[in-house]
């Protein structure tokens, strides 16, 4: 009798479990990526970090001028 031999053979159960894998293993390396870009952080620039100072009231448009001034002197 022929039991189940539908022209597929018996290595094509191996073919699907190495793609079955070889999906999971490319799907971590693809969400690892992306969970690593949202982490990079764009660091402030001084001048940046002068603005924020100057708008939390930290310091006063005098100073924030002068400073200023001194960070884009070239």
């Amino acid at each position: 009798m022929f039991w189940g031999n539908h022209g597929w053979g018996m290595g094509s159960g191996a073919i699907f479990m190495v793609l079955f894998w070889v999906l999971v293993i490319l799907g971590v390396i693809y969400l690892v990526q992306l969970i690593a870009k949202g982490q990079k952080r764009e660091t402030d620039t001084a001048l940046d970090i002068l603005k924020k100072r100057y708008a939390k009231g930290e310091i006063t448009k005098e100073e924030f001028e002068k400073l200023r001034d001194d960070l884009t002197k070239t």
